[in-house]
């Protein structure tokens, strides 16, 4: 090769990179900002990734096109380079490089590509404010939204806990090659390292194992998730006991979630519905892309340090009802959770599960969830946190989409309950709902004006009185 040609395809290269950084699209892990942002709107961005799951900045990107960093000078790159240092308590960890590149008037310049690492500790500006990295955006926290990011910050840390007898060497080489073929990375301990899935000793984090390791099972025994079908739409106890499937699934996390939803397709009940086709077809009762969603995230973003207790997903006749360990990750008000104030209790798991294309973002995901509910013509998905586990519960019952968007969140929840019961009396649905009495009653009789529910007695006083569901379309 000429000097002129190697000249000619460092060139082109060049180009290219700049176009290539372009084309991404800002996600929960990338974002680039033009040669215009001062250092503390940059640490507002160093915030929000660290406080998420990490990722990277990219200076000299903007107006959809490369502008490079050139012509800002000298003094606006020691300000970007000094910004994590300068303008963020504690220093937000991350490192910069100057990446060479052809801005949009065909000359030569730069980029600076900022990593920022995902953080054990929250980080805030100088003035004291928070921000987190939700989707594309980075998001001010409000007080609430803050205690909840630091009570969130001690389960990240236990995922990049090393585990002191494995070693790369223990881990499953196919499961690995598959990882850097979709990051498209040529060298997998760098790859590995560089997720913070592995300490630079090359001992394996937890979030390793559970996502690489043959039987991580081994070292955390309740890694798993249970599948069980019930018949009817209860569980029933002792002789009365409904259930006719129970299986238990172990292995790392991808093959936890092929073998997931291979059970539980084969055990969603179906019903004949008129499909696209025009003829009548059996379809699951509840959308396939619902369930798979729910059960995604449950995996994804479980409490694995808490022992004891594994994911249930349990199907009934009439409903699914997904259980996840630990509290909702990053959320202090269930009103509406296509809300959430995004952050992954396990950022490294997450990150993994994304590239290898499971699921979506969390707050995506459940938007996608209630989307493909409403697509439906069903019920909107309801989540219900005690201090142990978050329950997902995706109900069959056809509804009046336009009348239950009006209802607020508690009434939602007591038509949830009344849906998965065949009736309740009042006591019943404030034991259930954990509200006090004159609230339960005030829904109740709002649910029953709107003609979502009936009561059934003989009279006012009939201790044998119930509140059940009607059937909106009938």
């Amino acid at each position: 090769m000429t000097a002129r040609t190697a000249d000619l395809a460092l060139a082109a290269e060049v180009r290219l990179r700049g176009a290539l950084l372009l084309q991404l699209a800002e996600d929960q892990w990338f974002d680039r900002k033009g040669p215009r942002l001062g250092a503390r709107q940059l640490s507002e961005v160093l915030v929000g990734f660290a406080n998420a799951d990490g990722g990277t900045i990219v200076v000299g990107l903007g107006d959809g096109r490369v502008e490079g960093i050139n012509a800002a000078g000298p003094k606006w790159l020691s300000g970007w380079q000094q910004a994590a240092m300068d303008f963020t308590m504690p220093t937000v960890p991350c490192e910069a490089r100057l990446v060479e590149c052809i801005n949009h008037r065909g000359e030569q310049d730069q980029l600076l590509v900022i990593r920022i690492q995902a953080s054990g500790v929250v980080h805030t500006t100088t003035d004291d404010t928070a921000f987190l990295r939700v989707g594309d955006e980075t998001r001010k926290l409000r007080f609430d939204q803050r205690r909840e990011l630091l009570a969130d910050k001690g389960q990240a840390a236990y995922e990049a806990t090393p585990l002191p007898d494995l070693r790369i060497e223990h881990l499953d080489a196919a499961l690995l090659d598959e990882y850097a073929q979709a990051t498209g990375s040529s060298d997998v301990r760098r790859l590995l390292t560089a997720r913070g899935l592995v300490t630079d000793g090359g001992t394996v984090t937890v979030a390793a194992a559970l996502l690489f390791a043959r039987a991580p099972q081994t070292w955390l025994p309740h890694a798993d998730v249970r599948i069980v079908r019930y018949r009817g739409r209860e569980r029933g106890t002792g002789s009365r006991q409904q259930m006719v499937d129970d299986v238990r699934i172990d292995g790392p996390l991808p093959h936890q979630l092929e073998a997931a939803r291979e059970t539980a397709a084969r055990l969603v009940p179906t019903r004949r519905a008129l499909g696209r086709g025009g003829r009548f077809v059996d379809m699951p009762i509840i959308p396939a892309d619902a369930w798979l969603e729910g059960l995604v995230n449950a995996v994804v973003h479980r409490s694995y340090s808490y022992g004891g207790d594994h994911i249930r997903f349990e199907i009934f006749d009439d409903r699914i009802e997904v259980h996840s360990p630990g509290r909702f990750p990053g959320l202090s008000d269930l009103g509406d959770p296509r809300e959430v104030m995004r952050f992954a209790q396990n950022p490294r798991i997450a990150r993994v599960c994304a590239e290898l294309r499971y699921g979506q973002e969390l707050g995506e995901g459940i938007r996608r969830i209630f989307d493909e509910m409403r697509g439906a013509g069903l019920a909107d998905p309801t989540y219900t946190q005690t201090s142990t586990s978050v329950q997902l519960t995706l109900s069959s019952f056809t509804v009046n989409v336009e009348l239950e968007q009006q209802l607020t969140a508690p009434q939602k929840q007591l038509l949830t309950l009344l849906r998965a019961h065949d009736g309740l009396s009042t006591g019943d649905a404030v034991d259930a709902s954990g509200r006090s009495r004159p609230a339960v009653l005030g829904d109740l009789r709002r649910l029953r004006d709107l003609g979502l529910i009936e009561w059934v007695g003989q009279s006012r006083t009939d201790p044998q009185a119930f509140w059940r569901v009607r059937n909106p379309l009938g």
